[in-house]
């Protein structure tokens, strides 16, 4: 068992002087990446001198729902070829030396939502967290990368959980992208996610996803109950 603490110490070790230091966290849909991001954005604020930190979604940089229907790429969203790679690109690139443009993903409409979108200041760290990662740090201009690994039968639940946690939601909210759901029950619903899940979620964490681990700077194992299980870091020269 492990804790923050030790990626806190890495993070800090491989950072040097770099500013901003941009660090991506990758793993599969559902696995806790966005909550990983949070929790290590708050350590790394606390470092002394109390730097800035920001995040990022890679969902951001997936193409709007409309290029992708339009692409026949609807049903394949997360896969490599539904994101704007150049774009995201671009904007870390950006950030480097000054504010950038970044576009922000809603889940609950499931599409890029233009009223999100933010201006982001060039931070000490940037955390960029999300799919799309896969191919290493190097790659997108990362300085460090992450992966968030855990056994494909908890990344299931864990799915199914939030799928039905956005399910439930819906029941108040008719703009939700899941309110077209609630003709289910949630037995349905559940056996509707785990569909999902082996249809769509699953091939891309085999088939894709699952390169990031073989990468990643740092590979960071989860348990049952979201605990850290271990870290493995790579040798930075092996890179």
């Amino acid at each position: 068992m492990t804790d923050l603490s030790e990626i806190s110490d890495l993070l800090r070790t491989r950072r040097g002087e770099r500013t901003p230091y941009i660090v991506g966290v990758t793993g599969a849909v559902a696995a806790g990446k966005s909550t990983l991001a949070a929790e290590v954005a708050t350590v790394i604020a606390a470092w002394p001198g109390a730097p800035t930190v920001e995040i990022v979604g890679t969902d951001g940089f997936l193409f709007p729902n409309a290029v992708l229907e339009c692409r026949g790429l609807i049903n394949r969203k997360g896969f490599p070829e539904t994101y704007d790679r150049e774009g995201l690109r671009a904007v870390l690139a950006a950030i480097r030396s000054g504010p950038a443009e970044v576009p922000t993903y809603s889940h609950v409409l499931y599409d890029i939502d233009p009223a999100l979108a933010r201006r982001l200041e060039r931070p000490d760290v940037l955390i960029v967290e999300g799919l799309g990662l896969q191919d290493g740090a190097a790659a997108l201009g990362l300085d460090l990368l992450i992966y968030l690994d855990a056994d494909e039968a908890h990344l299931e639940t864990w799915f199914e959980e939030r799928f039905i946690g956005l399910w439930r939601a819906a029941a108040t909210d008719p703009t939700s992208f899941y309110a077209r759901f609630r003709n289910m029950d949630e037995p349905q619903t559940r056996g509707f996610a785990g569909q999902v899940w082996r249809a769509i979620n699953l091939p891309n964490l085999r088939e894709h996803i699952v390169q990031g681990r073989g990468v990643a700077d740092l590979v960071v194992a989860k348990g049952a109950d979201h605990a850290i299980l271990s870290l493995t870091a790579r040798d930075p020269a092996s890179a």
